[in-house]
């Protein structure tokens, strides 16, 4: 698969993961009156199980790394790429004016490129061949 091929699956999938997670917590703050932070951790639980699925089957398919590995390698990322996810939601939230949802969306779309790169250079890399 190619640079390009592997890039356009990883945008794919990572939108539909962002959409899961925005929705998830716009849900949980409007309809289960959870505040914005509490809910992000749900957004983000959820959105971490369509995120690998997605990466596994389709943008790093082949790619030679074991499912376990790549789900351990992978929850890594996504941990650190929340924990960054959440710290600066929090301080926007707190400094800014700007409505939470406005906030969440900048926020999902800044850590993603992070996620790609480690991706692509450990969660799902296989074996160097020897």
């Amino acid at each position: 698969m190619t640079t390009l091929v592997r890039l356009a699956w990883f945008v794919a999938v990572g939108c539909t993961a962002a959409a899961v997670h925005f929705v998830v917590v716009v849900g949980l703050v409007e309809f289960m009156l959870l505040p914005p932070l509490l809910a992000n951790v749900g957004g983000w639980l959820v959105a971490f199980v369509v995120s690998f699925c997605g990466q596994w089957l389709l943008t790093f398919r082949g790619s030679g790394a074991p499912w376990r590995q790549a789900l351990r390698r992978f929850f890594l990322i996504s941990l650190g790429g929340f924990t960054a996810n959440e710290a600066a939601y929090a301080l926007l939230l707190h400094f800014s004016a700007l409505p939470y949802d406005l906030l969440l969306a900048l926020v999902l779309v800044a850590v993603a490129v992070m996620t790609y790169l480690l991706s692509s250079r450990w969660a799902f890399r296989g074996k160097s061949p020897a």
